[in-house]
């Protein structure tokens, strides 16, 4: 079975962009004209009949460049990385505001804590959100509401995150857009022995082991373990996922065009999926 071709058919698709892949590395400041891109292509996804929730990383590295010397006192704890996020998540979401409108796409922003999901009301809320806004065709930007969130109450990444988005809101299709190309056997920038592992049907307990932090950025929080945490929600959830290089966001297109890039997951719907059961781990 070529399970590239069955991309094409993907309708829902939750799409995962890191710190590392929206900033410039010499400088930490946003890659502007990669969020164009990133825009452009999920507004023509869009066009296409799809229907895409983003989930974007980066508003506590946007409110520290922001914040320029006023942050030059301060460098580390939750109240300061707090602090930056309230003035990040504005900041990053006026941008992919303005980007999305120059294309007549109207996006909108939801911010998660873990205690939206654990409440059951408040995930019933969540969820009927999520389907108002993907019914009315407005594209979702989801982020962690990091000005509340502490790292007890956290989500602890992104990639986990976005997984339960895709869980949540039913998608078929989660892509994580990061600086690696993939998975590998063994970390690429110590191992140049380490082989790339195109198509991961089973996610077994030795495939978990494996996973290992291997990206070279530190810019995010999430290295390869939390990936293949993500990719074990996601495909038991029902979904399919690609760990895929961010470097070029076109590369979006072309894995649901079918393209031979990145490591696929193949979903193994669980019949006894239950959301709650991952957000305790």
């Amino acid at each position: 079975m070529n399970y590239r071709e069955l991309l094409k058919d993907k309708k829902r698709i939750v799409v995962k962009i890191g710190s590392s892949s929206l900033s410039f590395k010499e400088t930490g400041f946003t890659n502007l004209m990669k969020l164009e891109r990133l825009v452009r292509v999920l507004t023509s996804l869009h066009n296409q009949g799809k229907e895409i929730i983003l989930v974007s990383s980066g508003a506590i590295s946007v409110g520290r460049k922001k914040l320029g010397p006023l942050a030059e006192e301060e460098h580390s704890g939750i109240g300061f990385k707090q602090a930056c996020a309230a003035v990040g998540q504005a900041q990053l979401m006026m941008i992919y505001q303005k980007l999305f409108a120059e294309y007549n796409q109207i996006a909108a922003q939801i911010l998660m804590t873990k205690n939206t999901m654990i409440d059951g009301e408040s995930r019933i809320n969540a969820r009927n959100t999520f389907e108002h806004l993907l019914k009315m065709g407005v594209i979702p930007v989801v982020n962690e509401n990091d000005t509340v969130s502490t790292y007890e109450i956290g989500f602890s990444d992104n990639d986990r995150l976005s997984a339960i988005v895709t869980a949540l809101t039913g998608a078929d299709l989660l892509i994580l857009l990061s600086d690696i190309d993939g998975l590998f056997s063994d970390d690429p920038n110590l191992n140049p022995e380490a082989s790339f592992i195109k198509i991961v049907t089973e996610i077994t307990p030795d495939l978990l082991e494996m996973g290992k932090d291997s990206s070279s950025s530190d810019m995010g929080t999430g290295g390869m373990s939390a990936k293949l945490a993500a990719a074990r929600i996601a495909t038991d959830s029902g979904a399919d996922m690609i760990i895929a290089n961010g470097e070029d966001v076109d590369i979006v297109e072309r894995l649901i065009a079918g393209a031979d890039e990145g490591t696929l997951f193949i979903a193994h719907k669980n019949k006894d999926f239950y959301l709650m059961d991952y957000l305790s781990e």
